[in-house]
């Protein structure tokens, strides 16, 4: 086998190693999150507070990026970060099963999300170091199949329990097997591939951020705030009787499924047409919301069926779309900057879908279509900006 060759076949090994952590870490995560929103309803909570405690997560964890990103790129210390990351996600989620009033699920909510943005930007790094010798789309499009097989199953789980227990509590605490499932399958991928963020230059690269990843930042911000928490569908789903409890993870258990299929297609398209392949699945995610918040039951499956697919495209392209274009040694803070944007707008966007909920399902629908429309003009129009900010980063 050639140098090229055992370089690609480490690459792919690699990625699916980090592809088994995130299945069981997925399977974590979106089996909490598939239950969250009744959950939190069955516990006192509003639409407002729903949609509130959503993007509060969000918004906490997209400042701690910024920081646990500069601090991987200063430190170099990508394992042990994305290792302290999975330990506390393994003890926060079935401490659910204890949260006695709203407030209190709300605080391990937003403990959770703190867990998944201290190791997001370290694994994002390592990951993007082996995607590099297979294409970035393909790359991030196989890891995440794996995300979504995972978050597949974790909701699947929880339409077991609930359906035998009829409560959302008690739900959480079999989340633990997973949790524990991921941070062994983080050990071993550590084990098998010690060198794996080593061989990055210490040298500067670049010595700051391009121009363009920051209106790509701006475009992402936009898609971010126009696009609906899955917990304020499940909330209204619940609310007006569309689905009985146990269907509700079952529905996400399924766009999950879905949105592995279509990361693995808008990685391929990805490599092939570059941003543009996410303007369409934008064009495709904005269904969603007259789906889901204006029509009936078959209305609700192609809601989530066209959420679905959305997260899949962003899961392939966005961040494709910055390993193309920032080098190695500014990557960690790179993925810190554009997460936490992209996090307090989701907070935005969240908050402000809750108070439209209870105020016009119109309203609400026009503002995601609108936030999303101009995140798909931006992107199309940042295609040829890009594209040459790619060419300099090979040069």
């Amino acid at each position: 086998m050639t140098l090229t060759g055992q370089k690609r076949a480490t690459a792919i090994r690699f990625i699916v190693c980090l592809g088994f952590v995130s299945f069981f870490a997925d399977m974590t995560y979106e089996g909490a999150y598939s239950i969250i929103g009744p959950f939190l309803k069955n516990l006192g909570a509003s639409a407002a507070q729903v949609g509130l405690i959503a993007g509060l997560g969000e918004m906490v964890a997209a400042s701690l990026r910024l920081f646990s990103g500069r601090f991987a790129d200063r430190t170099r210390a990508y394992w042990p970060i994305a290792i302290f990351g999975y330990v506390l996600n393994l003890v926060v989620v079935p401490a659910l099963a204890f949260a006695g009033n709203w407030q209190m699920a709300a605080l391990l909510v937003v403990a959770e999300r703190t867990g998944k943005s201290l190791r997001g930007p370290a694994r994002d790094v390592l990951l993007s170091e082996a995607t590099h010798e297979v294409g970035h789309g393909f790359g991030y499009g196989v890891h995440a199949a794996f995300d979504q097989a995972g978050a597949m199953m974790g909701p699947l789980l929880m339409v077991a329990v609930v359906a035998r227990q009829n409560r959302f509590g008690p739900a959480f605490l079999w989340l633990a097997i997973p949790a524990a499932g991921a941070f062994v399958a983080l050990l071993v991928a550590r084990l098998l591939h010690p060198n794996q963020g080593t061989a990055a230059p210490k040298q500067v690269s670049q010595t700051r951020l391009p121009r363009v990843f920051w209106w790509y930042v701006a475009a992402a911000g936009l898609l971010a705030c126009g696009y609906v928490d899955f917990p304020l569908l499940a909330f209204h789903f619940e609310k007006t009787a569309l689905t009985k409890p146990a269907v509700i993870p079952l529905l996400y258990a399924g766009a999950m499924g879905l949105n592995g299929l279509t990361a693995l297609i808008f990685g391929k398209l990805f490599d092939r047409y570059g941003i543009g392949a996410l303007a369409g699945g934008i064009l495709i995610s904005l269904l969603a919301l007259p789906f889901g918040f204006l029509g009936g039951l078959g209305g609700a499956i192609a809601g989530v069926a066209c959420w679905a697919a959305g997260l899949g495209a962003q899961d392939a392209c966005l961040r494709s779309g910055i390993a193309q274009v920032v080098s190695m040694n500014k990557r960690g803070g790179a993925f810190g900057a554009f997460n936490g944007v992209y996090g307090v707008m989701w907070f935005l966007g969240s908050v402000t879908m809750g108070l439209l909920y209870e105020r016009s399902l119109i309203a609400l629908v026009a503002f995601g279509i609108l936030m999303q429309l101009a995140a798909a003009g931006m992107f199309v129009w940042l295609r040829g900006p890009l594209a040459a900010a790619a060419q300099d980063a090979k040069r």
